[in-house]
């Protein structure tokens, strides 16, 4: 799970940024852990703080590999994963509500913009792929609104790539708090709600919301849905639709979905015609 997660409360409802607070921020300075998340009855999830802050491995690599076009990363934290599309030429953006996340994905040389994805964002309805990964199928504790919400990110026949649990029937609505429990001085963050999800009621969830399932698979202990919206996978055009967004996914020239004005204050190198900048 990324540490970059978004809005408590509904679509178009501005609410607190709980991942833009320390302890969080603290972490991603010094690319260390420990940091859990803390659910009100004291259960602790770790949070893989030292992965997140390294480059993408192997397994982000394979999930990388069946990005379509043009990708919006969701909760993109540290920014691993834009880093790397970036490096590769591939026209990408990362979200996120931590100002820390933010600064640390432009030193690494990927795009992102401090926003929750409930918020407006660059390109609604034109990105070709979407991530939420690291657990961010978690963001606002609602999985059933955030799915919706990225159908109107996607483009027609878009592709979502979700990371859930292991293959286990978990469906949980928790509210937790961002701690270092480790750190008697350390403060917690505020408490939000979150979600956690196994891959069988992401199906469920996604089936109520419109999507089709492309694909399911396990590598390095985690687990991997793709989803596709109904409204690409109908036609018999839906191959050769796909077949147009991978042949643009693999020109440096590409055009994002939104190619104007500037990214976050704290980017590190100019943009470049070939990669996607943001409105903030």
């Amino acid at each position: 799970m990324s540490t970059a997660h978004g809005t408590t409360t509904p679509p178009g409802v501005p609410g607190p940024r709980p991942w833009s607070a320390d302890p969080y921020s603290d972490a991603l300075v010094t690319g260390r852990g420990p940091l859990f998340l803390r659910r009100t009855d004291g259960w602790l999830l770790p949070l893989e703080v030292e992965r997140w802050c390294a480059r993408a491995d192997a397994v982000d690599l394979t999930v990388l590999g069946r990005c379509e076009g043009t990708v919006l990363d969701v909760g993109c934290g540290p920014g691993r994963l834009v880093a790397e599309l970036a490096a590769r030429g591939r026209p990408a953006l990362g979200i996120d509500v931590s100002e820390a996340a933010v600064a640390h994905t432009a030193r690494l040389g990927g795009q992102a913009l401090r926003r929750s994805v409930f918020e407006p964002l660059p390109g609604e309805g034109r990105w070709d792929t979407a991530l939420l990964l690291d657990g961010n199928v978690g963001i606002g504790g609602d999985p059933a609104a955030l799915l919706r919400r990225m159908a109107q990110l996607l483009t027609p026949g878009g592709l979502l790539i979700v990371e859930t649990l292991a293959d286990v029937d978990v469906d949980e609505r928790v509210s937790v708090r961002i701690v270092r429990v480790t750190d008697p001085r350390g403060t917690d963050g505020p408490a939000f709600p979150w979600a956690r999800l196994g891959t069988p009621a992401l199906l469920r969830h996604a089936a109520r919301a419109g999507w089709h399932r492309e694909g399911q698979w396990s590598a390095g202990g985690r687990s991997f849905v793709a989803l596709r919206n109904h409204d690409g996978c109908d036609g018999p055009d839906d191959r050769d639709d796909r077949d147009d967004r991978n042949s643009r996914s693999t020109s440096s020239a590409a055009e994002p979905p939104n190619s104007t004005a500037v990214i976050s204050s704290q980017r590190a190198r100019k943009s470049s015609p070939e990669s996607p900048v943001a409105n903030r």
